[in-house]
């Protein structure tokens, strides 16, 4: 069990803002739970004690064995990042309804699940914090964006609820929404022209920003005074105008 760090929990961490963080936090002596699909994918970014598991964030008894497994190991988790999410683009017309079924599941009930199964933990220790990855399209709405946004909005709304609930509890829960970032989230769009559309303003606003000023602005808020709660956090190229 590490004595300097706490346990720092990352869902989504084989890729872009995730893998940034785990590096992140890692690069800092943390020791870190990473999990993804792809649990080869976070082996190969050689995180210093970390545990890589493959798992699929809706399934709750896979997610809570490998929070049960890490914390044997480390002691409870001070700090869960909710990052893995699904963008799967299009005009609700035309979208398979299945993708609408998957953007819930992974975007909002897997975010419930992992937060339920760390809190009570946070809340017997007094201190813990919770950071979930939401979007400027949790704020703003754009086309083929219907039911993402709806998502993001949805991940806004509860991460400021359980804020105000666990306001007492000395539990903090920060939301940051990321504008656009170099990451490979187009990969679920499946309609060639949103994917140019989208490709289109990423090469605008020169590729976006790095994952690795997200992950950066995610060990700011979280190494901040634990009675400090940055409770939302909008970053953005600065010519990105919406």
């Amino acid at each position: 069990m590490s004595q300097d760090r706490p346990l720092v929990v990352i869902t989504g961490a084989s890729s872009g803002i995730g893998a940034a963080t785990a590096q992140a936090f890692g690069s800092r002596g943390y020791p870190t739970l990473l999990l993804a699909r792809r649990a080869e994918l976070i082996e190969q970014l050689q995180v210093p004690d970390s545990l890589a598991r493959s798992v699929d964030v809706t399934d709750r008894e896979a997610l809570a064995a490998a929070l049960d497994e890490a914390t044997a190991r480390h002691g409870a988790p001070d700090l869960l990042v909710n990052n893995a999410g699904v963008m799967p683009l299009s005009r609700v017309v035309d979208q398979d309804p299945e993708e609408w079924r998957t953007l819930f599941d992974v975007n909002c009930l897997a975010l419930l699940t992992a937060t339920q199964l760390v809190l009570p933990g946070m809340v017997a220790a007094g201190r813990g914090t919770v950071v979930n990855i939401s979007s400027i399209a949790g704020h703003n709405v754009y086309p083929n964006h219907a039911v993402y946004s709806g998502t993001k909005f949805a991940v806004n709304a509860m991460t400021e609820t359980m804020r105000r609930e666990h306001a007492d509890d000395g539990v903090r829960f920060s939301l940051v929404s990321p504008g656009i970032v170099d990451t490979d989230l187009l990969v679920s769009v499946s309609d060639a022209a949103i994917k140019e559309s989208y490709e289109a303003t990423k090469t605008r606003l020169s590729g976006g920003l790095e994952a690795a000023t997200i992950a950066e602005t995610i060990v700011g808020l979280y190494e901040l005074p634990q009675d400090v709660c940055v409770r939302e956090v909008v970053i953005a190229p600065t010519s990105q105008a919406s």
